[in-house]
């Protein structure tokens, strides 16, 4: 696999993009409120809010990259 030339470059999102960002985001914020409100304490708990944080992370190169890495504009 070869990553896109951008890559590691810092890719400013579109107006459209960080609306779409700030929806998504609220979406994945909702969800682990749920998630922390239901589970019981514990590592388990931890492991899971901290993956849907990182899931929420990864949703922001998803709204600005297709799937080679090129910039989505």
């Amino acid at each position: 696999m070869q990553l896109h030339s951008s890559t590691f470059e810092y890719l400013k999102p579109t107006d459209a993009q960080v609306e779409t960002m700030a929806g998504l985001r609220e979406a994945a914020a909702q969800y682990a409120a749920v998630l922390d409100e239901h589970l019981p304490e514990g590592p388990d708990k931890t492991y899971i809010l901290r993956r849907v944080r990182e899931t929420a992370m990864w949703v922001n190169v998803a709204v600005t990259r297709d799937a080679d890495g090129t910039p989505r504009r």
